[in-house]
């Protein structure tokens, strides 16, 4: 049996997904097949039904952190996507589906006058992935305001982890590099005003505006950041701004953003970063490593 046979109660499936519609950098090929469960049963049902076939499999979130292979992907891909993506406030509670998009729980926090989540209204990705890679923006970061995360094993187990338990670090989780899909994540936030948040939204948002290429797609922030010092400003040195290779560029408004100007493959983004990779070290001898996902 291949996955393409599968059939999960509650979980769609997509033949010959195009990924270009599931990556935010808006390049790659087609996945084989790809499952979008609507709910932890069907995950766990799923999952259980991969691993007796000896199925590979990957998950996918938001796909704002991610550059997928022009080639496609062989292996099934498992979207966590709207279909889990309910969204709960109890008290100074937020429970979120992992689907959940990050910018829509900031919106539910701001809703009920709750503080704490302000930072994220502007990230792009999913609540799930947010949580595996500890995002974050302007001071604040998934750490600070994730209290419980529920989880699902390879063999479809469900398991919960405390926030203070996560091992949460600079673009780092309990998760990172394990198969393991995160669920559901409760956040605490605090009561605040509605005014107040609204106003920290908004000024967070245009300071995004005016520094980030919003304007084209990516992959979010290509490189992490160096211990002491910022990538953006390694490649700006390096005089790399506005470098392309077919249709991917430095951006020029923030040199961090490797952009799809038009027509871009995933092989012209990839051919750029190592050739970013290689000035920078040159110049510096700072070696940068990718913060984005690679399939």
């Amino acid at each position: 049996m291949t996955a393409v046979d599968l059939n999960i109660p509650d979980c769609e499936c997509v033949k010959d997904a195009d990924m270009k519609k599931y990556a935010t950098f808006k390049t790659g090929g087609k996945a084989d097949v790809l499952f979008e469960p609507q709910n932890t049963a069907a995950l766990c049902a799923l999952l259980k039904a991969l691993e007796n076939e000896k199925i590979k499999y990957r998950v996918l979130g938001n796909g704002s952190n991610l550059l997928v292979s022009d080639d496609g992907v062989r292996e099934a891909v498992i979207h966590i996507g709207r279909g889990m993506g309910e969204i709960e406030v109890q008290g100074t509670s937020l429970n979120c589906g992992a689907g959940a998009l990050l910018s829509k729980a900031a919106g539910e926090a701001y809703k009920h006058s709750l503080t704490g989540l302000e930072f994220a209204h502007g990230i792009p990705g999913s609540v799930g992935g947010a949580v595996i890679m500890n995002a974050g923006a302007y001071g604040g970061e998934m750490k600070d305001v994730v209290r419980e995360i529920e989880y699902v094993t390879q063999n479809g187990e469900i398991r919960r982890i405390s926030g203070a338990d996560a091992e949460f670090s600079y673009r780092h989780s309990f998760f990172s590099g394990k198969n393991l899909i995160v669920t559901r994540v409760t956040m605490e936030l605090k009561e605040g005003e509605s005014e107040k948040i609204l106003e920290k939204m908004k000024e967070l948002a245009e300071r995004r505006r005016a520094k980030q290429p919003l304007e084209y797609p990516s992959a979010g922030s290509t490189f992490k950041r160096p211990e002491g010092h910022f990538a953006a400003a390694l490649i700006d040195e390096a005089g790399l701004k506005g470098l392309s290779c077919g249709g991917a560029a430095v951006s020029e408004k923030h040199a961090g953003f490797v952009i799809n100007k038009g027509g871009a493959t995933t092989s012209d983004a990839l051919k750029l970063i190592d050739k970013i990779k290689r000035a920078v070290f040159e110049k510096s001898g700072v070696a940068l490593d990718t913060e984005v996902e690679i399939w």
